[in-house]
């Protein structure tokens, strides 16, 4: 189960020679099976941190655990190895390969793992069945609609199994109705102790987690966690 330890992490762009910090020693502690709705403006700095949490960036300054390992001093290789194995990802495009089909998009991630063809059948005729996706195996993205392009992106996300799920704006090209769908199948994930963190700028969307974060500028303006410890 996976447990995100964050201690002063920065991250500095420089656009036009100028500096922009995205990240400004920022503290953050999720422990195993939270769910966490991390919340703020465009330019808050909540897409960085999740790009940083999900191994995708590396941090200028600062030292990040994840289930008790120092991940900042991995090598891209093996950062790509963790990342693989103990992360999922879901995106508010989606993310699929246009040219594969639905069955092809979820056994992807199992194909670039070396997972035999028979492990790699069988979970994803499982995952086609627990999502619903049975009749849309063959399909491409372009023969599906936004739900199921986004059932295809989650099942994707969990077919390694991993201890954690990271959701950067899930549910953005989404109608409300199809929008709450992909939110209870993320928090049934999340009820069988997968750790979920979700970027949002949806307050709604956001109020669906036990825990919220506000990020401002790059360092964590509100965490609901810290207000409960003090009540």
């Amino acid at each position: 189960m996976a447990q995100v330890e964050l201690e002063g992490i920065a991250r500095v762009f420089h656009l036009g020679g100028s500096p922009v910090h995205a990240l400004r020693a920022l503290d953050l502690r999720i422990d195993a099976g939270e769910y966490v709705a991390v919340m703020g403006p465009s330019g808050s700095g909540k897409s960085t941190l999740l790009n940083v949490v999900g191994l995708l960036d590396r941090p200028d300054a600062g030292r990040y655990r994840l289930e008790d390992r120092d991940v900042t001093t991995l090598t891209p290789e093996e950062q790509a190895h963790v990342r693989s194995r103990r992360i999922g990802f879901v995106f508010q495009s989606f993310h699929l390969v246009p040219r594969l089909s639905a069955a092809e998009n979820i056994a992807l991630p199992m194909v670039l793992a070396g997972i035999t063809p028979r492990e790699r059948n069988a979970r994803v005729a499982q995952a086609l069945q627990d999502y619903g996706l049975d009749d849309r195996a063959a399909h491409k993205p372009n023969e599906l609609s936004g739900g199921q392009r986004q059932r295809v992106a989650i099942a994707r996300a969990t077919i390694m199994q991993p201890a954690l799920i990271l959701a950067d704006e899930p549910t953005g090209n989404l109608d409300r109705a199809t929008g709450d769908e992909v939110m209870r199948l993320l928090e049934a994930l999340n009820a069988r102790g997968v750790t979920l963190i979700v970027v949002t700028h949806d307050a709604q969307m956001g109020a669906r987690a036990r825990r919220r974060v506000a990020m401002e500028d790059g360092a964590i303006k509100h965490d609901s966690a810290a207000t409960a410890a003090m009540s």
